[in-house]
């Protein structure tokens, strides 16, 4: 089995990945936030896993909550 590790963050750009700096990498994760935010309160939603512990699932609601500016998440919980 395989275990390499991701130690590089790749970006898009023109349809092709490539390396990036840390930097540049999260600053562009945080546009696209900023973009979603933007764009209304139907642009964003979340997806959490109901196997996550309950300490994910919280930090995922409070940043989609608070960060965000939205209500919409799922755990799946019921399931």
């Amino acid at each position: 089995m395989n275990h390499a590790r991701l130690t590089t963050p790749y970006v898009r750009e023109n349809g092709q990945l490539r390396p990036a700096s840390w930097e540049e990498a999260l600053t562009r994760a945080a546009e696209g936030f900023a973009r979603a935010r933007a764009a209304g309160p139907d642009a964003f939603g979340l997806f959490s896993c109901s196997k996550a512990t309950n300490e994910m699932n919280y930090a995922a609601q409070k940043f989609t909550r608070q960060v965000m500016g939205v209500n919409h998440i799922d755990s799946c919980n019921r399931t």
